[in-house]
């Protein structure tokens, strides 16, 4: 069982790798370089995910280079701040989709009540950078082959830097960078074998495109994987855990849905989870390629080497009891 307190230590030689020879994917080297990217406002699995990234990063696991909004929503670089600050890193770059974009809040108003509550130095979007300007900046600055991105959200900003060309931060076009930086990419994306799915859905066009033209694997975390998760209850009734955000959240939201009795569905979460633990304990991979129609709806064809999605193989209870535990991660100093 993780601890969820003070540092988590691990050993590298247990750690599930993705394995070239079988998905496409090289294995990561740690720490790992993540950029992660969310569309902070309309769900609250954002609040996980973003605990688990933080964990990791404690763990001496990764090294969080960005955080970056895929929605306009008025609240997500101010939101995304007050959650980076309160896990000691208010330095990390936080970058927020420009132009045509989604923009879509949180109904339970989570966003406003962290912000009103907790410190954050960035008070609007504004204030943040141009995320697409930010992934070019980061990638550019990082060894080669040494990325990793991460999106729990639309795939605007992805199809944004296919759509780039040289500039002062490289002279590489958006997919040569993206080719010569990028080892993989993780999306809570799509339903498999087919169906609708939010995040492929909101931004249809750029679901497309990313995933027609996405210069290296793809790895997926569908919608029926994070729907049978359920997580939250634990953290909201440890009396233990004091003046936090992400139990505030948690404690907001669960009332307020009966679908969430339970706890929440933990889509982003398993997203964060297998990207940076690794799959092979955990689930198994079906290889093939993820089509988007028009709609937005997306289906799954078993021919293909560089996508995959995620099978079942721990139940989902047991996927419950240990993102439970990650969840309830509290901040360690920086030193």
């Amino acid at each position: 069982m993780l601890h969820r307190r003070g540092f988590l230590i691990f050993s590298f030689i247990c750690i599930a790798c993705i394995v070239r020879s079988q998905s496409g994917f090289p294995a990561p080297q740690y720490p790992m370089r993540v950029i992660f990217d969310t569309d902070f406002g309309p769900d609250y699995d954002d609040v996980g995910a973003i605990t688990l990234l933080h964990g990791f990063a404690d763990s001496g696991l990764i090294k969080i280079l960005a955080t970056m909004a895929s929605s306009k929503h008025k609240n997500a670089a101010a939101a995304i701040n007050v959650f980076n600050t309160y896990f000691n890193r208010p330095e990390i770059p936080i970058g927020v989709v420009r132009g045509d974009a989604v923009e879509l809040g949180d109904k339970q108003h989570w966003t406003d009540s962290v912000i009103k509550r907790y410190p954050h130095k960035i008070r609007n979007n504004d204030e943040a950078e141009d995320a697409l300007s930010l992934y070019r900046k980061t990638l550019a600055s990082q060894p080669d082959r040494s990325v990793t991105i991460i999106t729990v959200g639309f795939l605007t900003n992805l199809a944004n830097l296919l759509a780039t060309g040289p500039d002062k931060y490289s002279s590489l076009s958006g997919p040569d960078l993206i080719r010569k930086k990028v080892v993989g990419l993780v999306c809570m994306a799509g339903r498999f074998p087919s169906g609708r799915e939010f995040n492929l859905d909101q931004d249809a066009a750029s679901s497309k495109k990313v995933l027609e033209f996405w210069p290296g694997p793809i790895l997926f975390s569908g919608f029926e994987i994070g729907q049978k998760i359920k997580t939250g209850l634990p953290l909201i009734r440890d009396s233990e855990i004091q003046r936090s955000p992400v139990k505030d959240v948690f404690a907001i939201c669960i009332p307020l849905a009966a679908e969430d009795s339970a706890g929440r569905m933990s889509w982003d979460e398993t997203a964060v989870f297998v990207a940076i633990e690794g799959w092979r304990n955990y689930y198994d991979l079906q290889l093939g390629d993820c089509l988007v129609k028009a709609d937005g709806s997306n289906e799954w064809i078993n021919r293909g080497e560089m996508k995959a999605h995620l099978t079942e193989k721990k139940s989902p209870q047991e996927m419950a009891l240990i993102i439970n535990q990650w969840i309830m991660h509290q901040p360690v100093r920086i030193r």
